[in-house]
């Protein structure tokens, strides 16, 4: 693990921002001051694999987001994907898919986040997180990640791909399986890597017969707009509808989950936000725009070069994996000032949660009308909320979350 002590002494080759432990029981955030100080873009190394530049600070990242010439998406989006799970979904899955099947594919599946969709979305987003909320007040201790905020995206992602009420517990069920939560809100040992694989081979085959029922039988959803979808004069695949669902459950569970555990965590620790959340003195959307940057829950990005290109003052070479890491470049001090301050009322927030450019999340407007409802939801209803137990944060380099918040709500 990182030693975030002595940061004057540290040498930039010898600290592994990917070094899962860095983020499970360590405290990253005064690294990553250093490292955008004295090494904004850097070669990382990562044994046992090759490395890769991880970029720290903002502009940089801009450079790279943008630069879809010079950048490709398909060789995989994380340090240590799986080369053949990439490979496989390469040119089929939206996150790893390059112009110009990128935009059309984009827009097949964008029809279930247009905002007159997403507004539709809201009542039932509300009828989600009220019940969820008061049934947490009746309680003397809840953890809020398996309790609250990891049923509330599980969901939704349930309304869109417009799945049967008599299916949904189950659905809701494998996916806190899948994404790692305990289930029930009871002290759990961590899900085990064979019981997420149970659970994510168990949704694949329920998407198997999703996408044939809905062959047979299309809607308004986004199974059916994917199926139904025409591709460069084709239509999609079952490979490739079940590969775009499958993502688009990963997204909307990971991003909004973490946000919602680590944005109640934060609100704890800073009780004067958190009095100004329940007074109204800050816009509700300026908050959810500060609960995103502040937690950032996808720590990083990658992009493989496709020819040699300047990135800040580095020369990265074609072939070369850069690593945007989002968590430390929405705390650029240049963009954002006092950036380790948590301000709910912090404004301009030119945060870059959900990437920028021709990846910009797909879901990002979904997921920031859940935490607007949360967080409305929490201040109607919550005047008093405590820590009740150690807060278990998880073993990853990729996402920057919370396993397990035990908490008192009143």
């Amino acid at each position: 693990m990182a030693d975030t002590t002595g940061l004057a002494a540290l040498d930039p080759a010898t600290v592994d921002v990917a070094d899962p432990a860095l983020y499970e029981s360590g405290d990253p955030v005064a690294l990553w001051a250093h490292l955008r100080a004295t090494s904004p873009v850097h070669w990382n190394n990562h044994p046992p694999g090759p490395g890769f530049w991880a970029v720290m600070a903002y502009q940089p990242a801009l450079q790279v987001y943008r630069n879809t010439d010079a950048f490709t998406s398909e060789l995989g989006m994380r340090v240590d994907s799986d080369p053949a799970a990439v490979e496989a979904a390469a040119g089929k899955m939206l996150i790893v898919t390059d112009p110009p099947t990128h935009p059309r594919l984009r827009q097949l599946m964008n029809s279930a986040f247009l905002p007159r969709v997403v507004a539709t979305l809201e009542a039932s987003m509300r009828r989600v997180i009220e019940p969820l909320v008061e049934e947490a007040l009746r309680k003397d201790v809840v953890d809020f990640v398996s309790e609250i905020a990891a049923v509330l995206p599980a969901a939704i992602i349930c309304d869109i791909m417009e799945i049967p009420q008599s299916e949904r517990a189950m659905m809701i069920d494998l996916t806190s399986k899948a994404f790692g939560a305990s289930v029930g809100g009871e002290a759990k040992c961590p899900m085990s890597t064979m019981e997420k694989t149970e659970a994510h081979a168990e949704i694949f085959l329920y998407y198997t017969e999703l996408v044939e029922e809905r062959r047979r039988n299309p809607g308004a959803d986004v199974v059916s707009a994917l199926i139904q979808g025409d591709l460069d004069g084709r239509r999609l695949t079952d490979e490739e509808v079940l590969l775009n669902c499958d993502g688009l459950l990963t997204g909307a569970n990971e991003t909004t989950r973490h946000a919602s555990a680590a944005g109640l965590l934060a609100l704890m620790e800073h009780p004067g936000e958190w009095e100004r959340l329940r007074s109204g003195t800050v816009d509700i959307e300026s908050a959810v725009d500060e609960v995103l940057r502040y937690t950032s829950p996808a720590l990083h990005v990658t992009r493989v070069a496709k020819k040699n290109v300047q990135v800040g003052d580095q020369l990265v070479r074609a072939g070369e994996t850069v690593a945007l890491w989002n968590s430390s470049i929405n705390r650029d001090e240049n963009v954002f000032p006092d950036p380790d301050r948590f301000d709910l009322g912090r404004t301009p927030n030119r945060h870059l949660t959900f990437g920028i450019g021709p990846h910009f999340c797909l879901g990002a407007p979904l997921a920031k009308v859940e935490l607007k409802l949360l967080l409305e939801v929490l201040a109607e209803k919550v005047t008093h909320m405590e820590l009740a137990g150690p807060v278990e944060r998880l073993r990853s380099n990729f996402m920057w979350g919370i396993e397990r918040l035990p908490v008192t709500l009143r």
